[in-house]
């Protein structure tokens, strides 16, 4: 498939999936005429590396975890650094739900308010 298809596919943008080869996370083919060409299952990276954007892992280790996932191999040094990645995450969920719950402290506290007519307080 050409770029824009996999763009279309993946919900990701053309200059998103050229600078992901770039970064050396995907890889094409050329047609004779010079297009890129992917296979059916850029989809799928494409698709992981999104995730692993998402919970804020630099594009160098996404490079070094791909093989891994890819091959099924990990040396002991980036497992260990996949765990410590795996708790900044957990930490991160951790503060995000504590987050949430406050927020919903105050939205129960500003609807009470607002329904006995009464105002927030700065």
């Amino acid at each position: 498939m050409r770029i824009g298809e996999l763009a279309a596919r993946t919900g990701v943008s053309v200059r998103a999936l050229r600078y992901y080869e770039e970064q050396h996370l995907l890889t094409s083919h050329r047609s004779p005429s010079g297009q890129r060409q992917y296979p059916d299952s850029a989809v799928d990276r494409v698709q992981l590396i999104q995730q692993l954007y998402a919970a804020g892992l630099p594009s160098k280790s996404i490079a070094d975890l791909l093989p891994c996932v890819v091959d099924d191999e990990a040396t002991p040094e980036l497992l260990e650094r996949l765990s410590a990645e795996q708790e900044r995450i957990d930490s991160r969920i951790s503060d995000l739900m504590n987050a949430r719950d406050r927020l919903g402290t105050v939205i129960a506290a500003a609807t009470a308010n607002w329904r006995t007519g009464e105002r927030c307080r700065r």
